[in-house]
């Protein structure tokens, strides 16, 4: 019988977490750690590595006296939690009229593509935000008019997809080589990331993890046929690494010489390679950008995956060199 395993969480998923395990741990006193476990729906591991980021978080300036306290001991020992020092975390939060405003604006926001269900809950937090930014002696009534993002009008077919466990096809303007694409996609999740919408996916078409920028959907249709993977989990599109579409792995290897590329260029993996090389994998959405690249490490790097652009760069790679030889021998 295999052992229940638990998916790492996302950053959001713990710090949502972590909001709502302390006010259950002062509600009542100290819990078992295997009950909090259950309680959140998490594992016993995923709990203590969340207790050992809480007692390094409290008030500013940080000093010992104004973070929170985890009895450790009791934990290893007993597995028992036991919180200290966060009765503050327990007390109605107070908005600054400007830190209310602010918050109401965002959630307006919010608004423009949040799922039913969770539009349900915005809604009633503004109610309740508005009435108390109303309820003060000079009543100011907050009108708030947000700009729907660009893509916003295709969210409901994608919503619908993610919900129902169905594929999408999405034809796609790929701005790199300014032409469109189709292609059968698994959905996940919508992300909204600085001004721009993404859709997190599955792309059948390149058989890898794709993001997808709703602005730059041509055409999407929710299909019948069910997703690949019906339990694969979203990524985290806030923190700004993810790929867009039509993107392909490369890896390169390298000599010595050309390491320094590491340091310039944005990579997703880095290890030794056979005789002193290193092997860089990197997200490549041109061809030719790839054949400056390798053009500008020569002789020191090439392109060892994928095994059709690795022969695409080599032949670019020789075009250049006859041309220059030939342009060399005629002024010779």
């Amino acid at each position: 019988m295999n052992a229940r395993t638990t998916p790492a969480d996302s950053a959001p998923d713990q710090v949502a977490r972590l909001l709502a395990l302390v006010p259950y741990l002062l509600a009542r006193g100290e819990v078992r750690l295997d009950e909090a476990a259950a309680h959140f729906g998490t594992d016993a591991a995923q709990i203590e590595r969340d207790l050992r980021v809480l007692f390094m978080t409290g008030l500013s300036p940080g000093l010992p006296g104004d973070l929170i306290e985890v009895d450790i001991e009791a934990l290893e020992g007993e597995r028992v939690i036991r919180v200290d020092n966060a009765d503050y975390l327990a007390r109605p939060v107070r908005f600054a009229p400007s830190e209310a405003t602010a918050l109401v604006v965002a959630l307006h926001t919010m608004l423009d593509v949040a799922a039913p269900e969770a539009a349900e809950v915005v809604e009633r937090t503004l109610a309740k935000l508005e009435g108390a930014i109303g309820s003060d002696e000079s009543p100011r009534q907050l009108h708030v008019q947000s700009q729907p993002s660009r893509g916003a009008e295709i969210v409901p077919v994608i919503e619908s997809a993610i919900a129902r466990g169905h594929q999408l096809e999405l034809t796609y303007h790929v701005a790199s080589r300014d032409e469109e694409s189709t292609r059968v996609v698994d959905p996940r999740a919508i992300a909204s990331v600085e001004d721009a919408l993404y859709l997190d996916a599955w792309c059948h078409r390149a058989g890898d993890e794709r993001v997808f920028r709703l602005d730059r959907v041509v055409a999407v249709t929710e299909l019948d046929t069910p997703v690949a993977d019906p339990g694969a989990r979203a990524r985290d599109l806030t923190q700004g690494w993810f790929t867009d579409a039509d993107t392909t792995r490369v890896t390169l290897r390298l000599e010595p010489a050309a390491r320094w590329m590491t340091e310039y260029y944005p990579v997703e993996g880095v290890r030794p390679g056979p005789g002193g090389t290193l092997d860089v994998d990197l997200q490549v959405s041109s061809e030719a950008w790839l054949q400056h690249l390798v053009l500008r490490l020569a002789p020191h790097a090439r392109v060892v995956d994928p095994p059709e652009l690795a022969e695409a760069v080599l032949r670019s790679a020789r075009a250049t060199v006859d041309t220059y030889e030939r342009w060399s021998g005629t002024s010779a």
